[in-house]
Formats: C-alpha cells, sequence, structure tokens
C-alpha cells in the first residue's frame, strides 16, 4: 500500500530533487563523459530489465571495463561531496531546512537498548557487514547504506528501494558499497554491484511498503565480500500479527550524513518498533539518524556483544510531521523473492 502521506525524509525520491537540481546546479554543468564513468553506450549495451516472478532486474557493472570504470568514477573526492538526495532538496525549496531532522548526535560509552542515533563504537562484525553506499542517480551523486546478508552467492547485500531505483523512475549507476566505511577509509575494498533488484511494488508504484533492493556484487580482487567481512542473517517472516501488535525490538544502522550528522562513521538506534498508521505496512522505531542512513539494516535478535543479528527490513523513511521516528518495510514474500532471485545470480 502506498503511503497517502505527500512528503516523506529518507526516501524522498531522486526525481523531486532533480526537478530542481537544474536550479541547484545550473552553474556546474554535467560533461557527457568525464573521466571515469561508464560510458552511456557501454552501459545501455549490458542493461538487462528483466521482470520476472515478482522481481525487477537491472544490471550494473557487469564486464570487467565497466567494473573498472566504476571504481575509478569514484575518487576519493567524488566520494566526499556525494550527499544525501533530501540535502540537495534543502538548498532550493523555501522552508525544506525546517522538515529535515537535526537531532544532536550523541556518544555512549557502551551499547544501548533505547538509542536515539550514538555513534556504534562497541566494534563487533555489524561494523564489516553494514557499509555506505555511494550512487549517481541521474547525473548526480549520493550516498545511502547497506549489509551484507548470508547467501549461496556471497556476494548479496540488501539496502532500501530508493537508494537502487528512483521509484518509478531512474536507476542508479555507478552502485558500489564499502563495507566498514570509517571517515574516508576503505579497509576491506570496495565492491561495485554487477545486478540491482526491486520489486514491481517499487518500480511500478514506489510503493513505500515496498521501498527494499538487493544488489549482487562484482569480486573485490577475487574475493567475494562475504569471505571478507562475514554476514548477517535475513529472515522473512519477522513481522507476524502478534509481534507487530507487542513491539519488535530493532537495532539500526548506517551512516546518516544530514546535519548534524556527517556521514563518516556507523551510527545506530535501537529500540522497540510500532505499526505505520500513515497508508503503509511498514513499522516504525523511535530514531535520530538524517539521510544517508537510508538502507542500512534493522537487526532483530541482535547481541551487542558480538554485533550479530538478523536483517528483517531497513531504513527506508520519516514522515514530514514525525521527523523523531524512522520505518523501515517488512521483509516478507516479496523480499524473500529478491533475494532468492539475487542468490542465484
Amino acid at each position: 500500500m502506498t503511503s497517502s502521506t505527500a512528503h516523506k525524509l529518507l526516501a524522498a525520491l531522486a526525481a523531486a530533487a532533480l526537478a530542481v537540481g537544474g536550479l541547484v546546479h545550473a552553474d556546474r554543468s554535467l560533461e557527457p563523459a568525464q573521466a571515469g564513468t561508464v560510458p552511456e553506450r557501454l552501459h545501455e549495451a549490458h542493461a538487462v530489465l528483466d521482470e520476472a516472478d515478482g522481481v525487477v532486474r537491472q544490471s550494473a557493472a557487469v564486464s570487467e571495463a565497466q567494473h573498472r570504470a566504476v571504481l575509478s568514477y569514484w575518487t576519493p573526492e567524488r566520494m566526499a561531496a556525494a550527499l544525501p538526495i533530501s540535502e540537495l532538496l534543502a538548498q532550493t525549496l523555501p522552508g525544506a531546512a525546517d522538515v529535515i531532522p537535526r537531532p544532536e548526535p550523541e556518544h555512549q560509552a557502551a551499547p544501548r537498548d533505547d538509542s536515539t542515533g550514538e555513534r556504534w563504537t562497541a566494534g563487533g562484525r555489524v561494523v564489516r557487514t553494514t557499509g555506505k553506499v555511494f550512487l549517481t542517480m541521474d547525473g548526480r551523486d549520493f550516498t545511502c547504506s547497506a549489509s551484507v546478508v548470508d547467501s549461496p552467492n556471497r556476494s548479496t547485500v540488501v539496502t532500501a528501494g530508493h537508494c537502487a531505483k528512483d521509484g518509478t523512475g531512474s536507476w542508479a549507476r555507478n552502485w558500489t558499497f564499502v563495507p566498514a566505511f570509517s571517515d574516508g577509509s576503505s579497509p576491506y575494498g570496495r565492491y561495485t554491484a554487477r545486478d540491482l533488484l526491486v520489486s514491481p511494488e517499487w518500480s511500478k508504484r514506489a510503493d513505500d511498503s515496498f521501498d527494499l533492493a538487493v544488489a549482487v556484487l562484482n569480486t573485490d580482487g577475487g574475493r567475494t565480500v562475504q569471505n571478507e567481512v562475514g554476514a548477517q542473517r535475513i529472515s522473512f517472516d519477522t513481522w507476524t500479527d502478534t509481534r507487530v501488535r507487542e513491539g519488535v525490538q530493532v537495532y539500526s544502522f548506517g551512516y546518516p550524513a544530514a546535519s548534524p550528522y556527517n556521514g563518516r562513521e556507523l551510527h545506530y538506534c535501537s529500540g522497540a518498533t510500532r505499526a505505520d498508521t500513515g497508508g503503509t505496512t511498514a513499522n516504525g522505531m523511535r530514531c535520530g539518524m538524517t539521510q544517508g542512513s537510508s538502507g542500512g539494516p534493522w537487526l532483530t535478535g541482535f547481541d551487542p556483544a558480538t554485533g550479530v543479528g538478523t536483517v528483517s527490513s531497513v531504513v527506508s523513511f520519516k514522515y514530514a510531521d514525525d521527523r523523531r521516528t524512522q520505518f523501515g518495510p517488512r521483509f516478507g514474500a516479496e523480499a524473500r523473492k529478491l533475494y532468492d532471485h539475487a542468490s542465484g545470480l
């Protein structure tokens, strides 16, 4: 079900940004063949749009040349300059700054089960399996978050749908995952996407109840991402009616980049969830993390001592009139289709 609320944060679609983007960047024209970009004809020659069994798939960097071009594109300068989509909006739309959450980031000595956006300093597997995503949408560079999940191909990550495809609009390009990103470093390498998958509900209707994407990654130096950093479990049966009513305890992780955060370090929220009453089947939790955390994992059954849990949702959106609650789609049958399809690629 698509939400009836017109304006959301975190999942503000790229189309909205692009509608005003010309005003922001009119003085900075984009060259059609910037050094390091994937040539349009090369990309299109290998692009495969496939819809079958409840999956919409777009191939990305499928050749070695494309893989190298994407890695070359993401220079340290471009990575540092990439912004969350709605931060672009805030620069142009009157009053837009008023709807961007601006909590004060806190720091903690030990993990808490009621964090509203503190920096994660406890280590564990979650640091390695969570990463920052860099992508280009219609010529502009943005950031998201994602998580490695256990898969037969050992190359699968999950993120938000709007971090792979602008709803009914464009697919992302130059899609790259950096696990354990920290202050500009890539301690476990950089992994380009070879396939991006979303559900038809997201591709055709931008339905926020299905704001989920799965990416299948290329290897880095011949090693799969799961072999390099490990993985988290994934579940598609967490959100039973009973558990939704009672509230599921969740830890969410991501790289918030809109003020007062800077996107350089991993942060987290934790707490019980509640069902959305705004028109989606998503669940919400109290969280002050801002744009850039989109696509980060919601972990249930999480052990703060080891950093191990089960991915049951991802950071998706906030309502403009409730900036302290972060929502995530419930992983169910549709999410399983994406995962199963990706596992065979």
